[in-house]
């Protein structure tokens, strides 16, 4: 397996396209890539249609997969605000890549069995695929094809995110093949002799105390341990600092534990949500989540400062218990807010990839929603740094 990065900022499409090339061929030392991934943003709109004959030019007949972009990212180095082109190429030997396009109308109800999304993307469960899946966020509903994916899929890792190189419906390129998208999603199995391992940083830190969910409908927040949740929530608020108080204004949150089993939740076991609304005289907060009484809850807060030290802890616990190989090769998917919008600056949490991870070869885009798993599970998230870190099978 051997994996390439590049990026450029040229304004021109054509030659941003071609100079990533240059850098692939010289680094994957002519090999033929099995693989290409490529994100462009908005600034090259007009030439969306042209990529996948500009990359097929450019690097071979390779399968493509890729999508419009806000921003970009190649060779480890955030393209942001200004004209981006990013693209990896890997070199795949016993991977077999299955490709798929799915459209809203073709996602099973929820009464299909598991037989039903194996046929959706071409794939058993029991080949073990890993999938890299990039959709749009106008037309399709995200949420119940990752439910799917992960009902006949359980132990198969899923990473991606979706396209953000439109603000209107039907404004999106999602690339597949050679084929040019406009909605639903595309997608690669990926079979054999490849783990995709994955790490989600939701980038808050909890307040307070966990607590238990004791009466809800759906996503309201009827009852938390035995109290109104408005209440309790000033309850934990009377208790911060008036910076965190501040802070609590416009960056509140609430993290769900998603693994009932867990009794003692640490670090990357609460899935962020973000809380909508509340009513004061009735004590009820309308959470983004369809919450089930019994579950762990804790209000969270998100800052630039929160939000590295999350990055860091979640890359050191990957570190800590994974090897790094030299041929690996990473994907991020990033949410739009975070980059130079978040923290004042470029390339922060991909700084902080290299220097925690290592130097693999790091391609992505800044995201409308990313997908990866938290508590076993894979959800769409927002505010979100998702990576993919895809490597050979041990032995």
């Amino acid at each position: 397996m051997r994996w390439s990065s590049a990026g450029s900022d040229n304004q021109a499409l054509g030659d941003a396209v071609r100079e990533c090339a240059t850098k692939i061929r010289g680094e994957l030392d002519d090999l033929a890539p099995d693989l290409a991934i490529a994100f462009v943003s908005a600034h090259h709109s007009e030439g969306y249609e042209r990529v996948p004959e500009l990359v097929r030019e450019q690097i071979g007949d390779c399968l493509l997969i890729g999508c419009s972009a806000g921003g970009v990212i190649g060779a480890g180095s955030e393209i942001e605000h200004r004209p981006g082109f990013a693209m990896a190429a890997a070199y795949l030997p016993d991977v077999d890549l299955v490709p798929f396009h799915i459209e809203d109308d073709e996602l099973p109800d929820g009464d299909a069995g598991p037989e039903e999304w194996e046929k959706l993307v071409g794939t058993g469960a029991q080949d073990s695929p890993a999938f890299l899946l990039v959709a749009d966020p106008f037309s399709l509903r995200s949420e119940q094809l990752l439910m799917g994916l992960d009902y006949a899929f359980p132990r198969s890792a899923k990473i991606g995110g979706l396209a953000s190189g439109s603000a209107q419906p039907g404004g999106n390129a999602l690339y597949l093949a050679s084929e040019v998208h406009h909605d639903g999603a595309v997608g690669i199995a990926m079979r054999g002799d490849i783990t995709v391992e994955t790490v989600v940083a939701q980038g808050c830190r909890p307040i307070g105390q966990p607590m238990h969910v004791t009466r809800c409908d759906r996503n309201l927040l009827l009852e938390l341990s035995g109290g109104p949740p408005v209440e309790v929530l000033e309850r934990v608020l009377h208790e911060l600092s008036d910076q965190d108080r501040e802070l609590a204004r416009h960056s509140l949150f609430l993290g769900v534990v998603m693994n009932e089993l867990k009794t003692d939740p640490q670090l990357g076991d609460f899935l962020i949500r973000n809380i909508v609304g509340m009513d004061p005289r009735s004590g009820v907060l309308a959470v983004g989540e369809v919450l089930k009484e019994g579950q762990t809850v804790q209000f969270h807060l998100r800052d630039s400062a929160t939000s590295a030290q999350d990055l860091d802890a979640m890359l050191t616990q990957y570190t800590n218990t994974h090897p790094i190989y030299e041929d690996a090769g990473a994907l991020l998917f990033q949410c739009l807010g975070r980059g130079s919008y978040l923290y004042g600056r470029a390339d922060h949490d991909t700084d902080m990839f290299r220097e925690k991870v290592g130097n693999l070869p790091l391609t992505g885009f800044f995201c409308n929603g990313e997908i990866g798993a938290v508590g076993g599970s894979t959800f769409l998230h927002g505010y979100t740094s998702s990576f993919g870190i895809f490597r050979p099978k041990l032995g």
